[in-house]
């Protein structure tokens, strides 16, 4: 996987605080977080103490705590700090309250995409007169949290965040890795709920972009190795087969790929029904032709698609017919960069010869304001102060990934999918998907639903104006967020 061009998340500049907490309700106190003979050294121990804060959510007294969780090794050594935020409802009967664990993805992207993009108590949002200006972004109370309905976990994967390996020589072998990564998760979910006593809780995992492969594969290590049974996922924009996320050489991810650029042509009017026409048009007609052979005298194609898309009929027919994503023809066009994570978002292309690679703007630019903007959070809100830098997007664990324990080829993720469906039949999944998204296409997550062999019933998807973060539309946060309300109250009854 090209870290620059497929399924990461994302983003550290400056934020205004607007928050409606009161000195008393942020008050930090500190409770321990590991065992009073380990000893820390190096980067682990630059992480604080635990701190227990208090607040309000309009009518709801809840608790936040931000602290770590310790990993060992198979002789009970430490290996890792875990860093995580959860907001509890004071007075909630625990076996009543579901509790949702939140990761983001990359693989190497801390979860302040989550907390502070969608679900969170606060969150941050961009200014309206220019979405792609994160040094205007502010910080203020999240109109649309999932509180009132959910507890919440949010954690940071090993390596990202505030998270920590105590040997960094030993991380990669250790937990940069799909399998290992799962584990590690699973490991850090099942100690929370003994540490707070929620065995008896509903339990939710979300995972965003990556975090839908996290999803599944901690959703099975949970099953297996800490015999913890879910009541369901909700994937945002996410990654699930990963050959699927690359058209080069591969018509079927082209068509998966081709109704993402129709619907940016067609906003701000692109609605389900044009969406799943899109969809239809490229699952048969395109599919059948870039499946085939493909001339260049093939015009009437390439007209076809170029109207379509948008994109000059002398690319289409340059690139026979499968824009390549990622290409300067296709990401910059009369000056403009076209954002890979919403392909509507455009800024001032800075290499708009086409002499340099042009950066991401979300990945590389605006997104970057969560990272600032949650350091500063935790310090003065959660009272969790330390000299870690937070790192939001760590290229060095995206370049470390292990992808499947016999090679590079990513473990296929419909047939975990299957298993789980088969042997929880409780278990239900929330799909989430932008219009605009083509580093995570929502054609591909329609695909994996008709390919589902068991369960297909207990899917459901939902596509959002917007891109891979589709919660930086206000609107559309307010949507998911009542949607995702909704599909869990029902799950409650």
């Amino acid at each position: 996987m090209r870290f620059s061009f497929r399924a990461a998340l994302l983003s550290c500049a400056l934020f205004s605080t607007a928050g409606t907490l009161s000195a008393a309700d942020t008050a930090p106190k500190t409770a321990p977080s590991a065992q009073p003979d380990d000893h820390f050294t190096g980067i682990a121990a630059l992480l604080p103490a635990d701190s227990t804060t208090k607040h309000h959510y309009g009518s709801i007294a809840y608790t936040a705590h931000a602290g770590t969780l310790t990993l060992r090794d198979a002789n009970g050594a430490p290996s890792a700090r875990v860093f995580y935020v959860a907001y509890t409802k004071d007075g909630a009967t625990a076996a009543k309250r579901p509790v949702s664990f939140f990761f983001n993805g990359g693989p190497g992207g801390g979860t302040a995409y989550l907390h502070l993009g969608a679900a969170g108590p606060v969150a941050l949002t961009m200014p309206s007169k220019d979405p792609t200006d994160g040094a205007h972004a502010t910080l203020g109370e999240n109109p649309d949290s999932w509180l009132p309905t959910t507890d919440m976990v949010f954690i940071d994967a090993i390596g990202t965040g505030y998270s920590r390996p105590t040997d960094p020589a030993k991380a990669s072998g250790e937990f940069y890795g799909v399998k290992q990564d799962a584990s590690a998760f699973a490991k850090v979910i099942q100690l929370w709920i003994a540490n707070n006593n929620r065995q008896e809780s509903p339990h939710y995992l979300v995972g965003e972009s990556y975090g839908g492969i996290r999803a599944i594969q901690v959703a099975n290590a949970l099953q297996l190795e800490q015999n913890t049974l879910l009541d369901g996922l909700v994937m945002l924009s996410p990654a699930i087969e990963m050959p699927l996320l690359d058209t080069e050489d591969n018509p079927l991810s082209a068509a998966l790929m081709l109704p993402t650029l129709i619907s940016a042509h067609q906003s701000p009017s692109t609605t389900p029904q044009t969406a799943d026409t899109a969809y239809q048009w490229a699952m048969t007609t395109y599919l059948t032709k870039v499946a085939g052979k493909i001339t260049d005298n093939d015009t009437a194609f390439y007209h076809d698609v170029a109207t379509r898309t948008g994109l000059p009929e002398s690319v289409i027919a340059r690139q026979h017919g499968i824009p390549a994503i990622g290409s300067h023809d296709v990401m910059s066009i009369d000056g403009r960069l076209h954002g890979l994570y919403d392909y509507t978002q455009t800024i001032a292309d800075p290499a708009a010869d086409g002499l340099d690679e042009s950066p991401d703007p979300t990945l590389f630019g605006f997104g970057r304001a969560y990272g600032n903007a949650f350091s500063g959070y935790a310090a003065s809100a959660l009272g969790f102060h330390t000299p870690l830098t937070y790192d939001l997007l760590s290229l060095s664990v995206n370049a470390s990934w292990k992808w499947s324990a016999g090679g590079p080829s990513p473990i296929h993720q419909i047939p975990v999918l299957n298993r789980l469906l088969a042997l929880n039949p409780s278990l239900r999944i929330f799909v989430a998907n932008g219009y605009y998204d083509l580093a995570c296409p929502f054609g591909t997550a329609h695909w994996m639903k008709d390919h589902l062999t068991v369960g297909s019933d207990r899917v459901s998807l939902h596509l959002y104006q917007g891109g891979h973060m589709l919660y930086l539309r206000p609107e559309s946060r307010h949507a998911f967020a009542a949607d995702v309300q909704s599909w869990m109250n029902t799950d409650a009854h």
